[in-house]
């Protein structure tokens, strides 16, 4: 009769010791791919973030938005165009790409934060310089337009944003030594701030289960993995294709600083609180040591 109550119990008392173990700790959310453009995931997403807030975490929120710019720069006429999955941006292109996401994706975000009970605040690189960039180029040479490559992160308003009690929501734009504003990767601007920060946790979510040993196979998923033992899968062609640079930014964050880093699927409802509070997880979670 109180089955399903009694698992609802199990797993709140499960939950226990990695609350008490992460409360006020930093843990950067990069949001992305399907959680972002299906409204149920949506809602899941904005749950488990309310949560964790709630529960004495301070999450950050990084969100990307390369669906929304690709279908706003079809409705103006413009062509896409990627060079290893980064977007050729040329001033125009810029600009649009600052208006989705600082604008209806930040301000999204932060409206559905605040629709539970969350103070939330949206921000983007420019904001207090906080993501200070590079032009990006190619060893080839070749030049893509105004993609920034993050040279520094300044966390002082983002700091400001958590002590005030605000889940702070940025978006991947960035600005140069000039004032020129650049597009950002947003797992390369989640990955740098979070190091920045020495989060505790920097969670991808993303539209596969995790990292696999064969991407087309679910079942062989690596639930836990070293930073040495990634280095070793990339190395050997285990890992490969679109994953590399996913994992890639995964060894970035351990090297600057932070914890663990985390590949879920956001397709999966509260994927998030399954990994972070349950013994066995539900994705990948990359450490820097075994021993870890």
């Amino acid at each position: 009769m109180y089955e399903k109550e009694m698992d609802k119990a199990s797993v709140l008392i499960e939950a226990i010791p990695y609350i008490r173990r992460f409360s006020g700790s930093i843990v950067v959310v990069k949001y992305g791919g399907s959680a972002m453009v299906d409204e149920k995931l949506k809602k899941s997403v904005i749950k488990d973030i309310a949560l964790l807030k709630y529960i004495g975490l301070k999450p950050i929120v990084v969100h990307g938005g390369g669906k929304e710019i690709t279908a706003l720069l079809s409705k103006v006429g413009k062509e896409t165009v990627f060079v290893d999955g980064l977007r050729v941006t040329d001033s125009e292109t810029a600009a649009y790409a600052e208006m989705v996401l600082s604008g209806s994706i930040g301000k999204s975000l932060v409206e559905n934060l605040q629709s539970v009970g969350i103070d939330a605040c949206g921000i983007n690189g420019k904001d207090g310089h906080t993501l200070q960039v590079r032009k990006k180029v190619f060893d080839n040479g070749r030049d893509i337009g105004f993609v920034g490559e993050i040279e520094k992160v300044d966390i002082r308003l983002v700091h400001t944003l958590l002590d005030s009690g605000y889940v702070p929501v940025i978006s991947p734009v960035g600005v140069d030594a000039y004032s020129q504003t650049y597009n950002i990767n947003a797992d390369y601007a989640a990955s740098a701030i979070a190091g920045a920060l020495s989060a505790q946790k920097l969670v991808f979510l993303t539209d596969v289960e995790g990292i696999l040993r064969d991407k087309d196979d679910p079942s062989t998923i690596i639930r836990r993995m070293s930073r040495q033992e990634a280095v070793s899968l990339i190395e050997d062609g285990t890992i490969k294709g679109g994953m590399i640079p996913k994992v890639e930014c995964c060894l970035d964050a351990l090297e600057k600083g932070v914890k663990t880093v985390h590949v879920l699927d956001g397709r999966l409802p509260h994927s998030m609180l399954l990994e972070i509070f349950t013994a066995n997880g539900i994705g990948t979670m990359v450490t820097p040591g075994k021993e870890d």
